[in-house]
């Protein structure tokens, strides 16, 4: 069972994987990052990474290597923190270093977590929902902005031992709580991210100024709808994201004072997020591929395969490819497309 003396690797460090890999090497585990350039790599094993932020500052030096294949020896834990887009390629290359009883976290965005099934078995995947916030400023300068707290499970919710132990390393990030649902507490979070990383992706603006707009408040909620008839085919229960927005509430009733709640609920999220800006359209910006795949990728494809339309997700998916491949702007005009008129 994974433990204080369990080889650990991290493989990337950017936001999310920085912070995992300096708090928890600082508390004493033996952790191995994988950074993915050489020069961030002779930085963290000399100088470390520089983290600040909700958890105080730290400089945290540790072993680091710049591929997967320069990895040290065999790990018992690997947590994945990098880009979904990464991720299929990475697992290939980690077989050579896995043991038949090690195990693999995904700390990424949307759900990758039957990707990984595929490639590295099942059984040695663990679900993972990173419920805290934080921002790499430049390589090995990380700031933790906002703290939160980690959910973990079994993804076909079976009993696992192995569960306490994870949790036990990531508690020295942040409190964890095991779940015996974590693919609907994934679920959860997959969909607010298909409505806020996708249509900020589409639109360039900031979420207070794109949630201040009627129409795309409505396109917000239709995205939501088609993933929650997806997620009832799929005979998944879908747990309230961050314990506080419960789909099935949110999304009951049409009349003129239930869409009155659903408009203030996400005005009130548009305005205390207001200036955030999405990761999908950072990605956009600096011309790197977006997440689209895992986000509202992953409800579409489900929808095709339990026979559950969902026209809005698959239009969204369709403009972002588009916008990648600079066949589309991206622009507020992008929601005049016809589909979304009686989105108005």
């Amino acid at each position: 069972m994974p433990g204080k003396d369990s080889r650990i690797a991290v493989i990337g460090a950017g936001a999310v994987g920085g912070v995992v890999a300096s708090l928890v090497s600082g508390a004493g585990y033996n952790v191995e990052i994988v950074c993915k350039h050489e020069g961030l790599a002779d930085r963290i094993r000399t100088e470390g990474i520089h983290l600040f932020g909700a958890r105080g500052e730290h400089r945290v030096v540790m072993p680091a290597v710049a591929c997967v294949s320069e990895l040290k020896e065999k790990k018992d834990i690997v947590f994945l923190a990098t880009k979904a887009t990464d991720m299929l390629d990475v697992a290939e290359r980690l077989i050579p270093f896995l043991k038949d009883t090690s195990v693999a976290v995904s700390l990424q965005n949307g759900i990758c977590e039957d990707a990984l099934g595929w490639i590295l078995g099942r059984e040695r995947i663990v679900g993972c929902v990173v419920g805290w916030g934080s921002t790499m400023h430049s390589p090995g300068e990380i700031e933790m902005t906002s703290t939160g707290e980690f959910v973990i499970g079994n993804i076909d919710n079976k009993t696992d031992p192995r569960l306490r132990s994870i949790g036990d390393m990531l508690k020295t990030v942040a409190p964890v709580e095991i779940s015996d649902n974590i693919m609907g507490s994934l679920y959860a979070k997959l969909i607010i991210n298909s409505c806020i990383t996708s249509l900020g992706a589409i639109c360039g603006l900031y979420l207070g100024e794109m949630l201040s707009d009627r129409k795309i408040r409505n396109i917000f909620v239709e995205i939501m709808r088609e993933a929650m008839a997806v997620a009832d085919a799929m005979e998944l229960h879908v747990e309230d994201y961050g314990g506080k927005i419960n789909y099935y509430k949110l999304l009951r009733g049409y009349g003129f004072v239930d869409n009155l709640k659903r408009h203030m609920l996400i005005r009130i999220i548009g305005f205390k997020y207001r200036r955030l800006k999405s990761s999908s359209l950072q990605s956009l910006e600096r011309g790197k591929p977006t997440e689209i795949d895992f986000l509202n990728g992953y409800i579409a494809r489900n929808g095709e395969e339990y026979d559950v339309p969902v026209p809005v997700n698959n239009r969204i998916i369709s403009m972002i490819k588009e916008i990648e491949g600079n066949r589309r702007k991206i622009s507020p005009d992008n929601f005049n497309y016809p589909l979304f008129s009686g989105f108005a």
